[in-house]
């Protein structure tokens, strides 16, 4: 049996509904600070940080940051 809503093919259908969950994806998933600027003041810190990891400097894993700070994990 063909479904057809007024004037809409099954066809049209489906691709409207695959066009709306696309666009819903796309906003769910893009990044809402692509395009912003860094403040400097960060910008030099993860600069720092980043040269430090690359100088084999170490990271705290999180679980322990957060049992430092009296969180629970």
């Amino acid at each position: 049996m063909t479904v057809r809503t007024q004037k809409t093919s099954n066809e049209q259908l489906r691709q409207l509904v695959r066009d709306t969950v696309m666009q819903v994806l796309r906003e769910l998933l893009e990044d809402p600070d692509s395009g912003l600027a860094l403040r400097p003041a960060f910008a030099r810190r993860l600069r720092r940080s980043l040269a430090h990891l690359d100088s084999g400097g170490k990271t705290i894993p999180a679980e322990e940051m957060a049992q430092r700070l009296g969180l629970k994990w």
